[in-house]
């Protein structure tokens, strides 16, 4: 086996081997962020917005939880695709409506793989971004009445307050850092050329 192969190798050994211990520090914060980051739309969401008929919770914001909360050094997890990936998509989505909305069976895989094309494009995949596009289609007349609005709200409003509590919680512990410093590092480097 050439050293190159064979360092792959070590690594990837390495990473299977970390990704299997149970690290309850790690599970505590994951818990704790994520409670923490979902609770806070959940309770705007049901004591304060849904007074005034509005909506700041979706389902894709639990997928963004188990990226930003439980795989914090995952390249999906990092800022640039949470809030690319979802804000491409809820445009993505809501424009597919528009057009299309009268043939949902069109219109919702239409939107999911205009939304991973976009998210590609921009190279800021994030899997629950495909969710917030599909819920721009499906998501009932609560959604779909809100037209471009979903995209600020409650898109952008529920990714920020699930960053700002990932920035808070996942710094805590010396061990977790969020953003992932290689992720930091990249763009660095990115910049200077």
């Amino acid at each position: 086996m050439s050293i190159k192969k064979n360092k792959v190798y070590r690594r990837t050994r390495y990473v299977l081997y970390k990704e299997t211990l149970v690290d309850f520090n790690e599970h505590f914060w994951a818990f704790v962020g994520s409670f923490i980051g979902l609770g806070t739309i959940c309770y705007l969401h049901f004591e304060t917005f849904s007074r005034y008929d509005l909506t700041l919770l979706i389902g894709s914001f639990g997928a963004s939880c188990v990226l930003i909360y439980g795989a914090i050094g995952s390249p999906l997890a990092q800022p640039k695709n949470l809030f690319l990936g979802h804000l491409i998509s809820a445009i993505l989505g809501v424009t597919v409506f528009k057009l299309l909305g009268d043939y949902l069976w069109v219109a919702a895989p239409l939107a999911v793989s205009l939304s991973i094309i976009g998210m590609q494009m921009a190279k800021a995949l994030h899997p629950p971004g495909g969710a917030t596009a599909l819920i721009a289609v499906t998501g009932g007349s609560s959604i779909t009445n809100l037209g471009y609005t979903y995209v600020f709200s409650p898109v952008l409003t529920g990714v920020t307050i699930l960053f700002i509590v990932a920035l808070i919680f996942n710094n805590i512990p010396h061990k977790r850092q969020y953003p992932a410093k290689s992720f930091i590092r990249f763009h660095r480097l990115k910049r200077k050329k």
